[in-house]
């Protein structure tokens, strides 16, 4: 049995600003080990995104694609689907406002077109997208990118009790199943593992941190993190590049 779990975002938050895991990280994941403390990914990537990642840190354990997609040391435990009507729904909505969308599941993505927007944004995410608007007809598609920069209210109104949509960087929108987000993720590999009754912490930064911060007892605030973040974290360390994760671990006695 474990005696804790700890959920960490990636991207302000177990990353540098390079998107690497540093090596002071890295000895922190093994002390929790080592102190037979569950540590797993929670974040708004996909799996196959972050295989470095995997490799780099020995944690196998996700809470991907903003709980779309949950697996505990590598074996699925729960995959959202996003239905092809409503999939069709949104590409028609999108074509209007001539927006891009990319589609997602644990093992590839694809995009219904290619712009700036989607270029820059992959580059910065290291990954090279390829370009197939059928791309649902023919997989199972757990998660979505909308590409736009100020547009929220239109598609979250439009898809209100359909998708969930919140804003992980400027360029575009994650998208999930209605009600499907990183606390539901988190809920379903408590649930799956039994660990509902041992302490459970969270590191994060941005907005669709925020229902992860509600399933766990101790939300954790990265110093670089948004406003509305820190203010529900019950303690703000330091910024993903100043040692925050080491000093938040410490802070709550996960490691020495």
């Amino acid at each position: 049995m474990y005696k804790a779990v700890v959920f960490f975002d990636l991207d302000g938050t177990l990353f540098d600003n390079e998107k690497n895991v540093s090596d002071e990280n890295v000895a922190a994941i093994n002390e929790l080990r080592a102190n037979n403390i569950l540590p797993v990914i929670s974040t708004g990537r996909n799996i196959f995104e972050i295989q470095y990642v995997i490799d780099a840190t020995g944690i196998n354990s996700l809470v991907s694609a903003n709980g779309s997609y949950v697996q505990y040391e590598g074996k699925k435990l729960k995959a959202e689907k996003i239905s092809d009507d409503v999939i069709e729904e949104i590409l028609a909505f999108a074509k209007q406002q001539g927006d891009v969308i990319s589609f997602y599941n644990n093992k590839e993505f694809a995009l219904t077109f290619e712009n700036d927007m989607t270029k820059v944004n992959y580059r910065l995410l290291r990954l090279t997208p390829h370009v197939d608007p059928d791309f649902y007809k023919h997989n199972e598609v757990n998660f979505l990118n909308v590409f736009n920069y100020d547009k929220d209210k239109l598609y979250q109104d439009k898809f209100k009790g359909k998708l969930s949509l919140v804003r992980n960087n400027p360029r575009c929108l994650d998208t999930m199943k209605w009600g499907v987000s990183k606390q539901t993720g988190i809920q379903a590999l408590m649930k799956k593992l039994n660990l509902g009754d041992i302490p459970s912490y969270a590191f994060g930064d941005q907005m669709n941190d925020l229902q992860m911060f509600s399933e766990v007892k101790f939300p954790i605030a990265m110093g670089n993190g948004v406003p509305e973040v820190k203010e529900k974290a019950s303690f703000v360390t330091k910024s993903n590049i100043n040692g925050g994760i080491v000093n938040g671990l410490k802070h709550y006695g996960l490691i020495d």
